[in-house]
């Protein structure tokens, strides 16, 4: 399991503070969840960046608090959306008895037997949202694709029986399909029908304001 040092913060709205802190190169967030009071704390970027790229999404992390230590799993995080870096996480203390209803990617394994007759893939969803105990969270669901044909689908009916967790999702929700390549008549067309009568498109922009998430 992986470990990662945080420090309790004053609990502060104020943006200025939030701005030195992310100047730092730390991040604000917030603990809470089992026999846990919601406290304010803040993480270095460094560790946080590492930690998940080692731990994983939906990994359990050992968060050290004060010479406290908590089982944790990330919740929630806000990015800022021009530097791609962490405005603000939600660390969320569990009980490692106890089940969680997490989102797992999905992952596709090789090749399809549609695509060696020139078909594409297509993969509508790239997460199913599984309940399980923090213990076996998997890195991933693997989906094998090798039989595969054109015309056919994955659904998670199909994969339901296969894996040791409960999926959430309906046994309809799609995962994958295989579909046939257009034909030179098919592609002829769609590029006649952008050609003729194109008209500008007019894109509306408005400003918007994201409060920092605060204990």
């Amino acid at each position: 399991m992986v470990k990662m040092t945080a420090q309790k913060r004053e609990s502060s709205n104020k943006n200025s503070s939030l701005t030195e802190l992310r100047s730092q190169g730390n991040v604000p967030g917030v603990v809470y969840g089992f026999k846990t009071e919601t406290t304010p704390v803040t993480v270095t970027e460094i560790d946080l960046i590492k930690t998940l790229r080692e731990s994983g999404r939906n990994g359990v992390i050992k968060l050290e608090i004060d010479g406290t230590t908590k089982n944790v799993v990330l919740s929630d995080y806000q990015m800022d959306a021009l530097k791609g870096s962490f405005k603000h996480v939600d660390f969320l203390a569990i009980n490692m008895s106890d089940e969680l209803e997490v989102a797992a990617a999905v992952h596709l394994t090789g090749e399809s037997a549609g695509e060696k007759e020139g078909g594409f893939i297509t993969q509508p969803n790239r997460e199913v949202n599984i309940r399980v105990k923090p213990s076996d969270i998997p890195d991933a669901l693997e989906v094998d694709i090798s039989k595969l044909e054109i015309g056919d689908t994955i659904t998670v009916g199909d994969i339901r029986g296969t894996v040791s967790y409960e999926i959430l999702d309906e046994d309809d929700f799609i995962l994958v399909s295989a579909t046939a390549p257009r034909t030179q008549d098919e592609i002829d067309e769609l590029d006649a029908g952008t050609d003729e009568n194109a008209e500008p498109e007019v894109v509306g922009s408005e400003d918007s304001k994201e409060e920092d998430k605060d204990a």
